[in-house]
């Protein structure tokens, strides 16, 4: 019979967030496998459980995921606990859930703290609607790439951010989204926690002059439908309606079909479009 793999969720501050379950699990697992067991070792003692450990990380992540998954396949049992927080999300745990799966091992997740849910759920942005895109990538064209695709997210975003990179981050999504309204959340549940609500133009002078210090999470608020939309039709401005209605045409539509498609773009009615064409052949 093989074992369980068991995702723990780890506080993000403060200690009292830790479950009764997590605690009870971790005590009875075979193995732990920690992001970092110099950090986890705190934890543990705190809580007095005495698990084996052992180091399961970015760097080590496909190995090791293979070496754990043998374990699990004689029936052991492991769980999974990272620096802070929900395993799985922006993290390595990501690829031993992978490969536990393809091997038909179960895999079962302990709910608890997540930075990315805090942050958003005291925003004060909308939470109905969202997107978590955790820490931009390094690379610039890949970088520059899902800053594009963000452009027109229409819903709540939400990126983590170090604070050294805080502010050159800011500057570009200035840049390619505009100035929109955000919430900076730094050391959640810890004693100094602050919620910042702002846009990103101020939030650019303030940090430019306060150094910003700890972990933060940038909920930022989405592109509206209606500006899509006026965007949308604003690129058609430099056509005239009936090369609009060609322009339908040449792309296979009969002269109805193009005259609607036409109208929606423009968001007027058919009857508007047909009256222009008429006026062009008058």
């Amino acid at each position: 019979m093989t074992g369980t793999l068991y995702l723990c969720a780890t506080p993000i501050g403060n200690l009292e967030d830790m479950t009764y379950r997590a605690v009870r699990i971790l005590q009875e697992v075979d193995l732990i496998a920690a992001e970092d067991t110099r950090n986890s070792i705190k934890l543990l003692n705190h809580f007095d459980i005495h698990t084996p450990m052992t180091s399961y990380h970015e760097y080590n992540k496909y190995d090791k995921a293979r070496v754990l998954v043998g374990y699990l396949s004689e029936g052991k049992n492991i769980a999974v606990i990272t620096d802070a927080g929900t395993p799985g999300i922006s993290d390595p745990g990501e690829e031993l859930v992978r490969q536990c799966q393809e091997a038909g091992i179960t895999v079962t997740s302990l709910p608890g703290a997540c930075a990315c849910v805090n942050a958003l759920v005291i925003s004060g942005l909308p939470t109905r609607r969202f997107c978590f895109e955790a820490f931009l990538p390094t690379d610039k064209k890949e970088r520059a790439g899902i800053l594009e695709e963000l452009k027109t997210e229409t819903r709540t975003i939400v990126l983590y951010e170090a604070p050294h990179r805080l502010v050159r981050t800011l500057r570009e999504l200035q840049d390619t989204l505009g100035n929109r309204r955000l919430t900076i959340c730094r050391e959640l549940t810890k004693k100094h926690e602050t919620v910042f609500r702002t846009t990103i133009e101020e939030a650019i002078a303030y940090y430019t002059e306060q150094e910003p210090k700890g972990e933060c999470v940038l909920v930022i608020e989405g592109v509206s439908i209606e500006t899509l939309k006026a965007e949308e039709r604003k690129q058609w401005d430099s056509m005239s309606i009936p090369e609009h209605v060609e322009y339908y045409i040449s792309q296979g539509n009969d002269k109805k079909t193009a005259m609607k498609l036409a109208a929606a773009d423009r968001g007027i009615s058919k009857r508007d479009i047909y009256q222009a064409m008429i006026n062009e052949e008058a």
